[in-house]
Protein backbone atom coordinates (compact mmCIF):
# COMPACT_ATOMS: atom_id res chain seq x y z
CA UNK A 1 0.00 0.00 0.00
CA UNK A 2 1.09 3.57 -0.90
CA UNK A 3 -0.03 4.97 2.09
CA UNK A 4 2.21 3.71 4.35
CA UNK A 5 5.41 4.46 2.15
CA UNK A 6 4.32 7.94 1.22
CA UNK A 7 4.30 8.70 5.17
CA UNK A 8 7.54 7.53 6.23
CA UNK A 9 8.39 9.77 3.66
CA UNK A 10 7.14 12.57 5.48
CA UNK A 11 8.91 11.75 8.76
CA UNK A 12 12.32 10.67 6.78
CA UNK A 13 12.45 13.07 3.94
CA UNK A 14 16.14 13.60 3.96
CA UNK A 15 19.01 11.28 4.53
CA UNK A 16 20.95 14.05 5.48
CA UNK A 17 19.09 14.63 8.58
CA UNK A 18 17.88 12.93 11.56
CA UNK A 19 14.00 13.07 12.92
CA UNK A 20 13.25 15.14 16.39
CA UNK A 21 10.77 13.60 18.15
CA UNK A 22 9.20 14.24 21.52
CA UNK A 23 7.37 11.95 23.38
CA UNK A 24 4.40 13.46 26.04
CA UNK A 25 2.67 10.54 26.78
CA UNK A 26 3.91 10.13 30.35
CA UNK A 27 1.15 11.48 31.85
CA UNK A 28 -1.13 8.06 31.63
CA UNK A 29 1.89 5.78 33.47
CA UNK A 30 3.25 8.24 35.52
CA UNK A 31 0.64 11.04 36.14
CA UNK A 32 1.11 14.77 36.08
CA UNK A 33 4.90 14.69 36.07
CA UNK A 34 7.08 17.80 36.18
CA UNK A 35 7.04 19.55 32.47
CA UNK A 36 3.66 18.08 31.83
CA UNK A 37 1.28 20.54 33.63
CA UNK A 38 0.73 22.49 30.27
CA UNK A 39 0.96 20.32 26.95
CA UNK A 40 0.03 23.16 24.80
CA UNK A 41 2.53 25.61 25.91
CA UNK A 42 5.28 23.08 25.97
CA UNK A 43 4.69 21.78 22.30
CA UNK A 44 4.29 25.01 20.91
CA UNK A 45 7.86 26.02 22.27
CA UNK A 46 9.10 22.67 20.98
CA UNK A 47 7.95 23.75 17.53
CA UNK A 48 9.84 26.67 17.82
CA UNK A 49 12.79 25.43 18.91
CA UNK A 50 12.72 22.56 15.88
CA UNK A 51 10.89 19.51 16.58
CA UNK A 52 9.56 17.47 13.97
CA UNK A 53 7.22 15.38 15.94
CA UNK A 54 4.83 14.96 18.78
CA UNK A 55 4.09 11.82 19.91
CA UNK A 56 0.80 11.92 22.90
CA UNK A 57 -1.83 10.03 23.84
CA UNK A 58 -5.94 9.80 22.05
CA UNK A 59 -7.09 12.62 24.59
CA UNK A 60 -5.08 14.72 24.63
CA UNK A 61 -4.80 15.63 20.56
CA UNK A 62 -7.83 18.00 21.28
CA UNK A 63 -5.55 20.08 23.12
CA UNK A 64 -3.25 20.45 20.75
CA UNK A 65 -5.42 21.21 18.09
CA UNK A 66 -5.33 25.39 18.17
CA UNK A 67 -1.57 24.96 18.38
CA UNK A 68 -0.45 21.93 16.21
CA UNK A 69 1.35 23.96 13.12
CA UNK A 70 2.62 22.35 9.72
CA UNK A 71 5.27 20.36 9.10
CA UNK A 72 4.92 19.49 12.52
CA UNK A 73 4.28 15.69 12.61
CA UNK A 74 1.40 14.03 15.37
CA UNK A 75 2.30 10.16 16.16
CA UNK A 76 -0.77 9.00 18.71
CA UNK A 77 0.61 6.25 21.51
CA UNK A 78 -1.70 3.78 22.47
CA UNK A 79 -0.76 1.34 25.01
CA UNK A 80 -1.23 2.29 28.61
CA UNK A 81 -0.93 1.32 31.81
CA UNK A 82 -0.25 3.50 35.09
CA UNK A 83 2.40 3.03 37.78
CA UNK A 84 -0.79 2.54 40.42
CA UNK A 85 -1.25 -1.61 38.78
CA UNK A 86 0.73 -4.15 40.62
CA UNK A 87 1.37 -4.75 37.02
CA UNK A 88 2.38 -2.13 35.38
CA UNK A 89 4.57 -3.37 32.69
CA UNK A 90 1.93 -4.73 30.98
CA UNK A 91 0.77 -2.57 28.36
CA UNK A 92 -2.51 -2.73 26.87
CA UNK A 93 -4.08 -1.23 23.65
CA UNK A 94 -6.55 0.92 24.43
CA UNK A 95 -6.99 2.64 20.85
CA UNK A 96 -6.84 1.88 17.21
CA UNK A 97 -5.40 2.51 14.00
CA UNK A 98 -8.53 3.54 12.28
CA UNK A 99 -8.80 6.31 15.37
CA UNK A 100 -5.53 7.31 15.36
CA UNK A 101 -5.73 7.92 11.92
CA UNK A 102 -9.05 9.76 11.96
CA UNK A 103 -7.32 12.16 14.91
CA UNK A 104 -5.14 13.36 11.83
CA UNK A 105 -2.11 11.02 13.00
CA UNK A 106 0.76 10.58 11.34
CA UNK A 107 1.95 7.43 13.28
CA UNK A 108 0.62 4.73 15.64
CA UNK A 109 2.85 4.24 18.57
CA UNK A 110 2.40 1.03 21.24
CA UNK A 111 4.67 -0.31 23.49
CA UNK A 112 6.00 -3.55 24.48
CA UNK A 113 7.99 -4.60 27.71
CA UNK A 114 10.12 -7.51 27.12
CA UNK A 115 11.63 -9.77 29.71
CA UNK A 116 8.56 -9.44 31.62
CA UNK A 117 5.75 -12.81 32.45
CA UNK A 118 3.15 -10.26 30.32
CA UNK A 119 6.07 -10.06 27.53
CA UNK A 120 3.97 -12.87 24.70
CA UNK A 121 0.53 -10.45 25.79
CA UNK A 122 2.23 -7.60 24.32
CA UNK A 123 3.78 -8.99 21.29
CA UNK A 124 0.07 -10.12 20.50
CA UNK A 125 -1.02 -6.75 20.88
CA UNK A 126 2.08 -5.68 18.38
CA UNK A 127 0.74 -7.76 15.66
CA UNK A 128 -2.80 -6.48 16.03
CA UNK A 129 -1.81 -3.08 15.99
CA UNK A 130 1.18 -3.89 13.07
CA UNK A 131 -2.11 -5.40 10.66
CA UNK A 132 -4.54 -2.09 11.83
CA UNK A 133 -1.54 0.06 11.07
CA UNK A 134 -1.00 -1.80 7.63
CA UNK A 135 -4.94 -2.31 6.21
CA UNK A 136 -5.07 1.82 6.10
CA UNK A 137 -1.19 2.66 5.36
CA UNK A 138 -0.23 3.84 8.52
CA UNK A 139 3.31 3.66 10.03
CA UNK A 140 4.03 1.67 13.63
CA UNK A 141 6.43 2.99 15.73
CA UNK A 142 7.06 0.42 18.68
CA UNK A 143 8.62 1.60 22.72
CA UNK A 144 11.14 -1.10 22.69
CA UNK A 145 12.03 -2.00 26.32
CA UNK A 146 13.94 -4.37 27.85
CA UNK A 147 12.42 -4.76 31.85
CA UNK A 148 15.28 -6.23 33.57
CA UNK A 149 17.62 -4.96 36.17
CA UNK A 150 20.09 -2.65 35.07
CA UNK A 151 17.79 -2.13 31.91
CA UNK A 152 18.80 -5.28 30.07
CA UNK A 153 21.73 -6.41 28.68
CA UNK A 154 23.39 -5.25 25.22
CA UNK A 155 22.38 -8.66 23.80
CA UNK A 156 18.81 -8.37 25.14
CA UNK A 157 18.12 -5.34 23.88
CA UNK A 158 19.37 -5.81 20.25
CA UNK A 159 16.64 -8.94 20.70
CA UNK A 160 14.14 -6.86 21.43
CA UNK A 161 14.19 -4.59 18.84
CA UNK A 162 15.07 -7.10 15.95
CA UNK A 163 11.57 -9.14 17.23
CA UNK A 164 9.95 -5.93 17.40
CA UNK A 165 10.81 -5.05 13.70
CA UNK A 166 9.94 -8.59 12.92
CA UNK A 167 6.83 -8.61 14.33
CA UNK A 168 5.85 -5.35 11.94
CA UNK A 169 6.94 -2.50 13.68
CA UNK A 170 8.18 0.34 10.74
CA UNK A 171 10.17 2.37 13.42
CA UNK A 172 11.76 0.89 16.71
CA UNK A 173 12.33 3.11 19.67
CA UNK A 174 14.64 1.78 22.36
CA UNK A 175 17.24 3.18 25.16
CA UNK A 176 20.82 3.41 25.16
CA UNK A 177 22.53 -0.03 25.02
CA UNK A 178 25.58 1.45 27.11
CA UNK A 179 28.43 2.06 24.78
CA UNK A 180 28.98 4.07 21.13
CA UNK A 181 30.32 0.55 19.60
CA UNK A 182 27.15 -1.60 20.48
CA UNK A 183 25.17 1.65 19.64
CA UNK A 184 26.20 1.26 16.66
CA UNK A 185 26.07 -2.47 16.10
CA UNK A 186 22.38 -1.98 17.47
CA UNK A 187 21.70 0.10 14.22
CA UNK A 188 22.85 -2.41 12.25
CA UNK A 189 20.94 -5.28 13.31
CA UNK A 190 17.90 -3.50 13.27
CA UNK A 191 16.30 -3.75 9.98
CA UNK A 192 13.85 -0.73 10.18
CA UNK A 193 14.66 2.77 11.40
CA UNK A 194 16.24 3.20 14.94
CA UNK A 195 15.21 6.22 17.26
CA UNK A 196 16.97 6.81 20.61
CA UNK A 197 15.33 7.32 23.58
CA UNK A 198 17.32 8.36 26.50
CA UNK A 199 14.56 8.11 29.34
CA UNK A 200 14.93 9.69 32.53
CA UNK A 201 17.03 12.91 32.74
CA UNK A 202 20.89 12.85 31.88
CA UNK A 203 22.82 15.43 34.13
CA UNK A 204 24.36 17.45 32.80
CA UNK A 205 23.36 19.12 29.68
CA UNK A 206 26.61 17.89 28.23
CA UNK A 207 25.63 14.55 28.58
CA UNK A 208 22.72 14.63 27.25
CA UNK A 209 24.20 15.87 23.71
CA UNK A 210 26.63 13.35 23.69
CA UNK A 211 24.27 11.20 23.58
CA UNK A 212 22.49 13.01 20.79
CA UNK A 213 25.88 13.70 18.94
CA UNK A 214 26.29 9.89 19.03
CA UNK A 215 22.78 8.78 17.60
CA UNK A 216 24.03 10.86 14.54
CA UNK A 217 27.64 9.07 14.41
CA UNK A 218 25.57 5.52 14.84
CA UNK A 219 23.78 6.29 11.61
CA UNK A 220 19.89 5.85 13.77
CA UNK A 221 17.47 7.70 12.09
CA UNK A 222 17.17 10.01 15.19
CA UNK A 223 15.34 10.56 18.51
CA UNK A 224 12.14 10.28 20.62
CA UNK A 225 13.27 11.84 23.98
CA UNK A 226 10.74 13.05 26.45
CA UNK A 227 11.78 13.80 30.01
CA UNK A 228 15.31 15.08 29.16
CA UNK A 229 13.89 17.92 27.27
CA UNK A 230 10.65 18.72 29.02
CA UNK A 231 11.55 18.22 32.29
CA UNK A 232 14.48 21.54 31.66
CA UNK A 233 13.10 24.43 32.06
CA UNK A 234 13.31 26.51 29.29
CA UNK A 235 12.86 23.63 27.23
CA UNK A 236 13.48 25.96 24.47
CA UNK A 237 17.14 26.61 24.22
CA UNK A 238 18.41 22.42 24.87
CA UNK A 239 15.54 21.89 22.38
CA UNK A 240 17.11 24.13 19.88
CA UNK A 241 20.66 22.44 20.26
CA UNK A 242 18.75 18.83 19.62
CA UNK A 243 17.56 20.31 16.96
CA UNK A 244 20.21 21.83 14.89
CA UNK A 245 22.53 18.60 15.89
CA UNK A 246 19.85 16.41 14.46
CA UNK A 247 18.49 18.56 11.37
CA UNK A 248 22.56 19.58 10.16
CA UNK A 249 23.51 15.77 10.34
CA UNK A 250 26.03 14.78 7.39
Amino acid sequence: MYGKTIRLKRIFPDERRRLFSVPLDHSVSLGPIDGLEDVPALVDELQTAGLDMVIVTKGAVGSLVPVLRPPTLLGIHVSASTTLAPNSNLKVLVGTAEEAAALGADLLSIQVNFGVPEESEMLRYLGIAADQCRSIGLPLMCMTYVKKPGGGTADEIRHACRAAADTGADIVKTGYPGSFEEFRRLVRTTPVPLLLGAGPRLDPDSEFLRIVRETIEARAAGVCIGRNLFQRHPVGPLARQVASLLHGAA
